[in-house]
């Protein structure tokens, strides 16, 4: 509805709506704030979004209950515009519209709010990984914060010899300090991948790149549960073989950064889901 409507409606309203002109303003007022929210909680959704396969269902489900709520927003435009296009007769109730756009109101805020304690949690959480690992080289260990999840991206040469998924010794601190740090965030869940290039592998006990990607990203989690006391119901071990490159295959150097382990932390999405199954409840 443009502006020049909106004015000419509520000139028309100070003289013959039932409904007064300063509530009318109160209540478009609230009800662009509510808008304003949704748009912002969507935003803050969308950086919530994992490249996690095993988090996918759960964004889904997210996003359909955002689509819900802006969808009943929608219905309460459609009871906003009935309401100055039907004033004579007062089919709707402006105090039961009014506690409705300031129960949406509210349910977006306690949105909000959890979404900001998750991504200041995952900050903190990668801050601590980066300090604990920054004595080794670049190329071999690579720390970042990507849609609320953090990635721990761990070479082939620092972990394996080649062909093999027996982890190195010198890897294990390493993977001891990861260890650590997870086992004090015990609301997190891991995601292990193992990822190669595209050259063929074939030997006696690997059948090609899907196996041996397998076996690594199991290594590393049974070492994980087993060694370092990491609970293996937090633990999810993956294999991507050659499908998901960082780089072109096409050269030795993109090969070498497609070889690699990736220790994915996630964040629980309980409390999201939990309040997505509640709803907005009107007081």
């Amino acid at each position: 509805m443009n502006k020049t409507v909106i004015i000419v409606l509520i000139t028309v309203f100070s003289f013959s709506s039932c409904v007064s002109t300063k509530k009318f303003e109160e209540l478009n007022s609230k009800y662009q704030t509510s808008e304003q929210s949704l748009v912002d909680c969507k935003a803050n959704l969308m950086r919530c979004r994992t490249a996690d396969d095993a988090k996918v269902g759960k964004i889904a489900f997210l996003n359909e209950q955002i689509q819900t709520h802006r969808d009943n927003l929608r219905q309460l435009q459609e009871a906003l515009n009935k309401c100055v296009n039907m004033n004579q007769q007062g089919h709707v109730n402006i105090g039961k519209l009014l506690d409705e756009i300031n129960t949406s109101n509210k349910y977006i805020r306690q949105l909000t709010e959890a979404k900001f304690r998750n991504d200041s949690l995952t900050l903190a959480l990668s801050n601590k990984f980066k300090r604990s690992l920054d004595n080794l080289d670049d190329e071999d260990i690579n720390v970042k914060v990507l849609k609320g999840v953090v990635f721990v991206s761990l070479s082939d040469e620092m972990m394996f010899n080649s062909g093999s998924y027996v982890i190195k010794p010198e890897a294990m601190p390493v993977l001891s300090k990861i260890s650590k740090i997870v086992n004090d965030y015990k609301d997190y869940d891991i995601l292990i991948e193992g990822h190669t290039d595209n050259i063929p592998i074939k030997t006696s006990y690997l059948k090609d790149n899907w196996d041996l990607s397998a076996m690594r990203a199991t290594s590393i989690a049974r070492y994980m549960q087993t060694d370092l006391g990491v609970s293996p119901k937090r633990i999810t071990a993956g294999a991507r073989s050659e499908y998901n490159p960082k780089a072109s295959n096409d050269n030795p150097q993109g090969r070498r950064l497609n070889r690699r382990t990736e220790i994915i932390v996630l964040p629980k999405l309980d409390e999201f889901i939990k309040l997505m199954e509640e709803g907005p409840k009107t007081q």
